[in-house]
């Protein structure tokens, strides 16, 4: 479960940003993340917990 999200990967959440996208890119890895909005460019950390529950499909890089 610890290996599921890798710097990279894009994410579809449960709840969308404010811009109206679903859509994550993920820039860090830890205890937080470092996710990027794809559809305003905008940056935001997250407790790992939050990404852990609120996602809803993955997208593998390459």
């Amino acid at each position: 479960m610890a290996d599921r999200f890798e710097v990279g990967d894009e994410i579809k959440m449960k709840k969308p940003h404010p811009c109206g996208s679903h859509e994550w890119e993920i820039l860090r890895v830890g205890a937080d993340f470092r996710l990027k909005c794809l559809g305003c460019g905008h940056q935001v950390m997250v407790p790992r917990r939050l990404v852990e529950k609120n996602t809803r499909e993955i997208r593998k890089k390459g």
